[in-house]
């Protein structure tokens, strides 16, 4: 049990924004996506475990990105912590805005959470949805777009 907690928690005390590394690559306004990574938490209420996965998306500033596995991780390092969705996500929004300085960032995460799954009201499959948006992406044509490519073709 040990090794499991040492390894669930393992983002406590680990600063997500040192995840984040930039580069210069010219981008004329152009949205870049990293949809479906997957996760997994501890609910900071329960300690029951929430899993599924996240969606960034992101209009570069100052032709200055990040590398995609960048994004990953620090997702990853916030949701080795108990936490919230509500939460995770918007950190997540936060950190990348002020890393990344991005003209806009959309960050959707999507869960299945135990403590609705094996207590109170067991409602199994129950999916959870929470979304974070800054800058440019507030703005409703950009916003939806985003949303279209996250969802993808059915």
């Amino acid at each position: 049990m040990a090794g499991f907690y040492e390894e669930a928690f393992s983002g406590v005390g680990v600063n997500a924004s040192e995840e984040v590394t930039l580069y210069t690559a010219e981008n004329r306004d152009e949205m870049i996506i990293v949809k479906d990574i997957p996760f997994y938490s501890m609910c900071e209420h329960h300690l029951l475990p929430f899993f599924g996965k996240a969606h960034i998306a992101y209009i570069p500033g100052k032709n200055k990105i990040t590398g995609f596995s960048h994004l990953a991780r620090v997702i990853e390092t916030l949701a080795r912590r108990p936490t919230t969705q509500e939460v995770l996500t918007s950190t997540a929004a936060n950190i990348l805005r002020k890393s990344i300085k991005p003209k806009g960032i959309l960050i959707v995460t999507e869960a299945e959470h135990l403590c609705m799954t094996i207590r109170g009201v067991k409602k199994p499959g129950s999916m959870t949805i929470t979304s974070a948006i800054r800058g440019c992406m507030r703005k409703d044509a950009t916003r939806a777009e985003a949303f279209a490519l996250i969802k993808g073709p059915k």
